[in-house]
Parts: C-alpha cells; structure tokens; sequence
C-alpha cells in the first residue's frame, strides 16, 4: 500500500470491524480497476444487531482519528451497512445477505490485501486476554 492515509483508514476499520467480531474480512485493493473507490473493506456478522455494532465501531473508530464519512446507507434494515469513506468503502452483510450479493464474485479480479497478520494479531490477543 502507498497511501498512508487510505492505510490508517483501512487498518482501523479492520481493527473496528473484528474488534466487534466481524468474521470473514477482506480488502480488496481497487486501484486501476474502479472509480467507485481505491479499496473495499468488505465483512460478515451473524445477525443485524451485530452489523449495526461493526458500523458504529468502525464510525467511531474512523473519526477519533479525524476521519469522517461521506455517506452511509442501509443503517435501517442493517442486513447491509455500506460505509463510504471516498478511498474506502466498507461493506458490512449479514451472512446471507453476503452470499446473495456475492461481491467477492463481482471483484474477484482485484488483488486482495494480505490481512493475516491483523486476524492472526487480533487471535493471539483474545487468547491472551
């Protein structure tokens, strides 16, 4: 990654996002591919309540560093929250609503981000704690 700035953004939706126990994280990385946004955060929770948890952790961990959203939406129904951040944007799906949208399909051609070293982090911290 280049841009120190998309970066910090990515990193601290990602900690957000499992910090809720987001599961199934993936970044891909749109550079050259899109002009909709240069990543996407994209993530699982098991119901509603949860995805409506990740978004909030992720908005409030985003503007404590500054940083504010240009736009949200599916807040309401939270079976999809997506969170634009202009160089990100964050997807948050309930487990069906992820298989039935298949945006892991649709952008299957864009490089992915290597996040095991945050997931494999995240682990041996709640196994310490």
């Amino acid at each position: 990654m280049t841009d120190p700035v998309a970066e910090k953004k990515i990193l601290k939706g990602c900690q957000a996002a499992l910090g809720k126990k987001a599961t199934d994280l993936i970044v891909f990385d749109l550079r050259g591919i899109s002009a909709l946004a240069d990543y996407f955060l994209i993530c699982s929770a098991t119901n509603e309540k949860q995805v409506q948890a990740i978004a909030g952790s992720i908005e409030t961990a985003l503007l404590e560093d500054g940083i504010k959203m240009d736009h949200k939406e599916g807040y309401e129904e939270s079976t999809w929250i997506l969170l634009d951040y202009g160089d990100l944007i964050v997807h948050i799906f309930t487990e069906n609503k992820r298989q039935y949208y298949a945006l892991e399909h649709l952008w299957g051609d864009a490089p992915q981000l290597d996040l095991s070293p945050l997931i494999n982090g995240e682990e041996k911290k709640e196994k310490n704690t």
